[in-house]
């Protein structure tokens, strides 16, 4: 599932980055929080690898 926005792709990258202990799950807020304790690994890798390329950079629900 690729990202659907630049903000996802960000937030999936720093879930993926805590995920990984490169930094601290204390520093994550909002969607990026959400995504670190609902996803797996792999799965924050295939959204945070997205290109930004075409992406919007926020998508409204």
């Amino acid at each position: 599932m690729p990202a659907q926005s630049k903000a996802q792709q960000r937030a999936a990258g720093a879930a993926l980055s805590a995920k990984r202990g490169d930094t601290k799950v204390d520093d994550l807020e909002g969607a990026s929080k959400d995504m670190y304790e609902s996803m797996s690994e792999d799965e924050l890798e295939e959204i945070a690898s997205t290109s930004h390329d075409n992406l919007p950079e926020k998508v409204d629900d």
